[in-house]
């Protein structure tokens, strides 16, 4: 165990299994979303008919409406909101959220973690940095598998510049820490696992549902506001090259507000079982 930052590690350390399984399964599954899209066109394979995708696919492409999931930015941009790689990054953050705190005052060692010379605010910042490095390094499996496709494919580097899939990894970052906020937030107020793991599937998945229902349904429109994936849109980046940075600045707001929420409620609790 290393004397520097032994919380950091120690968390890291614990789940080193399931943090090398997801970001191996995240390399292989957008590898597999270059192969299909160098193999068969995005125009033929969400084209029948002669029609288009309905406007509802909007969601699964990644984009705020700009970019049809018929296209490679499109396309590419679905592996990015894709309800595996949603679940793939939940279950990062859901796990290292819930040790940040929850974990150890629901099995009763949070009073020997403290007994050594270790304050609240270190504790936090330990865990949370540990769930940073693991979401980074989900982000960077993904981010890299998908540039190394558009550099090695002619057809999708002409409509994806490898800065815009740079830009799709930046705005990935955004998107786990807009979930890792609240989520550490719970975990440094709440005694059970349960807890922060509900949290963070109800801002991921029933995010993603809002999102889809606010685009499919007019009079639900105004909903979208609320969902992280109306701000996280990596289709739009792909194909425009660069970070949106009003959406990012929304994400990465709320993860810095959840994680200030959570440092004071830790510093105000009881940590007695």
């Amino acid at each position: 165990m290393r004397t520097r930052w032994p919380l950091l590690w120690l968390a890291l350390r614990r789940r080193r299994r399931m943090l090398i399984a997801l970001v191996v399964g995240m390399a292989v599954f957008e590898a597999l979303i270059v192969v299909v899209a160098n193999t068969i066109a995005p125009g033929q394979l969400f084209s029948a008919g002669g029609k288009g995708p309905p406007s509802a696919y909007r969601a699964f492409s990644g984009s705020g409406g700009e970019v049809s999931i018929a296209s490679y930015p499109g396309l590419l941009g679905a592996g990015l909101v894709h309800p595996f790689w949603i679940a793939m990054q939940l279950t990062a953050i859901g796990s290292l959220a819930a040790a940040a705190v929850a974990a150890d005052v629901e099995s009763g060692t949070i009073e020997l973690v403290m007994v050594r010379p270790v304050t609240r605010s270190r504790l936090l910042a330990e865990r949370a940095a540990a769930l940073g490095i693991a979401v980074l390094a989900l982000n960077a499996a993904a981010t890299l598998t998908v540039a190394a496709g558009v550099w090695l494919s002619p057809d999708i580097h002409r409509a994806v510049p490898l800065s815009g899939v740079l830009a799709a990894g930046v705005m990935g970052c955004g998107f786990a820490l807009c979930v890792a906020g609240p989520a550490l937030a719970v975990s440094a107020w709440g005694r059970r696992r349960a807890q922060v793991v509900g949290v963070t599937i109800a801002i991921g998945a029933v995010g993603f549902a809002v999102n889809f229902i606010a685009l499919a349904w007019s009079p639900a429109a105004p909903l979208r506001y609320v969902s992280p994936f109306h701000y996280y849109t990596p289709g739009d980046a792909l194909a425009g090259g660069q970070v949106l940075w009003p959406q990012f600045g929304v994400l990465a707001a709320v993860g810095v507000l959840g994680l200030a929420w959570g440092h004071a409620l830790l510093l105000r609790r009881d940590l007695a079982p």
